[in-house]
C-alpha cells in the first residue's frame, strides 16, 4: 500500500467588507448580502497573495460564490493564473431578517441580543428566518468533504466566511456551540488531512497582515 503524506486544508476568511453597501443577491434561503471588500479589505487580499506566492502552492483552490470571497482570491488568481471553482453551499449562513444589518443595529434597544453579545453566544442563529445551524453545519462540512476527495493529492485553498469556517471546525473539536472562535479577516485556519482522518493544525494566522516583511519573496 502506498503511503500517502499529510495534506493540508487552508479555510480562508474574506477580507474586510464594505459595510456601507446596500448589494444583495437571490440565494436560496432569501436575499443575501454580498458586499465587496472595502480599502482595507483590498489591501489584506494583497497581502495574503503576497503570502501565498511565497508558500507551498496548493493543488486546487476553492472559494465562495459571494463578491466579497471572490474580490479577496482575485489577487492571488491574478499573480498565478490559478484556476478557482466556486462551490454554493460555501455561501454565508442566511442570517435571516439580520441580513446586511451591523451588530449596532441588531442590539440596539434588544436587550437579549445584547445579553448574548456580551457574553460570547452565538447570535446569528437568531436571526427572524435564519438559516437553521445544524442544516448550515450539514452543507458545510459536506462542501468541505466533497472538495477533499475531489483533490486526492496536494494542499487545498478554501476562501470562505467566518461561520463557515466556525460550522467545520468545531466537529472537529467535539464542539456542539455553533460558533467558537471569530476568525481574523484574510486569516488562515489550517487542518492536517491524513486519509480520512481531519486534525486540527492552526487557528487566526494573520501574520501577512502584522509581519508582512516576512513573506517577501
Amino acid at each position: 500500500m502506498t503511503h500517502q503524506h499529510p495534506r493540508i486544508l487552508f479555510l480562508v476568511r474574506h477580507g474586510r467588507s464594505d459595510a456601507s453597501s446596500s448589494d444583495f443577491v437571490p440565494y436560496r434561503n432569501g436575499p443575501q448580502w454580498d458586499p465587496p471588500l472595502d480599502a482595507t479589505g483590498a489591501e489584506q487580499a494583497r497581502l495574503l497573495a503576497r503570502r501565498l506566492l511565497v508558500m507551498d502552492p496548493p493543488a486546487a483552490v476553492y472559494c465562495s460564490p459571494m463578491r466579497r470571497a471572490r474580490e479577496t482570491v482575485a489577487p492571488y488568481v491574478a499573480a498565478t493564473g490559478a484556476e478557482v471553482r466556486y462551490e454554493g453551499d460555501l455561501v454565508e449562513a442566511h442570517v435571516g431578517a439580520w441580513e446586511g444589518r451591523s451588530f449596532e443595529e441588531i442590539i440596539a434597544g434588544d436587550e437579549q441580543m445584547l445579553h448574548l453579545f456580551r457574553n460570547q453566544d452565538a447570535m446569528w442563529l437568531h436571526g427572524p428566518g435564519a438559516e437553521d445551524p445544524h442544516a448550515f453545519r450539514d452543507r458545510v462540512v459536506s462542501a468541505i468533504d466533497r472538495i477533499v476527495e475531489a483533490t486526492p493529492r496536494g494542499n487545498v485553498l478554501i476562501v470562505c466566511h467566518g461561520l463557515v469556517i466556525n460550522a467545520y471546525l468545531s466537529p472537529l473539536l467535539g464542539l456542539e456551540q455553533h460558533m467558537f472562535f471569530l476568525p481574523d479577516n484574510t486569516s488562515l485556519n489550517t487542518v492536517l488531512i491524513e486519509g480520512h482522518s481531519r486534525s486540527l493544525r492552526f487557528l487566526n494566522d494573520v501574520r501577512h497582515l502584522t509581519e508582512p516583511d516576512l513573506f517577501v519573496g
